[in-house]
């Protein structure tokens, strides 16, 4: 896997150095800060003139592609309601609780296990399989911090620019006993879901395998190596590419991500911007050919 100029930063000089540099960038308007952050993390000049990769077109889309309705898709919180009008609240992982800081969290009305997360930025999850062992402290700290975090001011995705931050539990998803619990993502471009990836979230070892929406195996990698061995794809996958179909009409890209679980389908996520337009395409003519996939010519007439 090819080593960013910024992990390479990082290794040097500490992750939060390279957080203070973002931060220290923050006054450049956003077409610069991205240029000069593409640069350092993807080690060549971004164009956004002419963009033609995919995760140039990404950042194309960061400036230009802009509507109210992606900040209520993007919130976790508010994306509950929205999936459940486009296809159905059978499709929404179970929301236990929502509140504005940690001390207003009522544990005791919590089952034994759930998941925390905060609705407006991106990793911040704390997975709790047995209440009277969760380490509250750390939870406390780490949520506190995340919802101190602006996203949109780190890699200018402007739909996290005005979420309201807040803490949300949902219900634990678990598979059957042996069974690792699957994430299956499909990238939708232009309303129509065109390449899948699955990742087993148990699995120790990271993969990402990726299908062609007819079911082949497709010779990518995208930030993580592909199994040599590919995993089954899932008996509700024509269900799958149904709502992705749903859930990403009108949009020029979006990732709908799904959970399979216990024969029960969930809507994971909405995301506008897979690894914020700076993921790690392998082989490399795959980024030209995802990019060739999305159209921005309806964008560039709204503009």
């Amino acid at each position: 896997m090819k080593t960013s100029t910024v992990q390479k930063l990082k290794k040097v000089l500490g992750k939060n150095v390279i957080s203070g540099i973002y931060r220290s960038l923050g006054f450049l308007p956003d077409d610069k800060y991205l240029r000069l952050i593409f640069r350092l993390r993807m080690g060549r000049r971004l164009d956004l003139e002419n963009p033609k990769t995919f995760n140039e077109k990404q950042q194309w889309l960061k400036i230009h592609n802009r509507k109210p309705q992606y900040t209520i898709m993007a919130d976790k919180y508010l994306a509950k309601q929205y999936v459940a009008d486009k296809v159905g609240k059978q499709y929404v992982v179970p929301l236990l609780g929502v509140w504005d800081k940690f001390d207003d969290i009522d544990f005791d009305s919590l089952p034994d296990r759930f998941v925390l997360k905060c609705n407006h930025d991106s990793g911040t999850v704390i997975i709790c399989r047995d209440k009277a062992t969760l380490d509250r402290k750390k939870a406390k700290k780490d949520l506190e911090k995340s919802l101190k975090r602006n996203y949109y001011k780190i890699k200018r995705e402007w739909p996290y620019k005005d979420i309201v931050p807040r803490i949300i539990a949902e219900e634990y998803l678990e598979e059957e006993q042996g069974k690792n619990l699957s994430d299956y993502k499909f990238f939708c471009f232009n309303g129509e879901p065109r390449v899948m990836y699955i990742i087993e979230c148990a699995s120790e070892t990271h993969t990402k395998a990726c299908f062609g929406l007819d079911g082949s195996y497709l010779d990518l990698e995208i930030d993580d190596p592909r199994p040599e061995t590919p995993p089954t794809v899932p008996p509700c996958f024509d269900e799958m590419k149904r709502l992705a179909t749903k859930l990403s009409e009108g949009l020029p890209f979006i990732r709908v991500d799904f959970f399979y679980v216990k024969g029960h389908l969930y809507v994971g996520e909405l995301t506008f911007f897979h690894e914020s337009g700076f993921a790690d395409i392998r082989p490399v003519d795959w980024d030209v050919k995802l990019g060739d996939m999305l159209d921005l010519s309806r964008v560039r007439e709204e503009s």
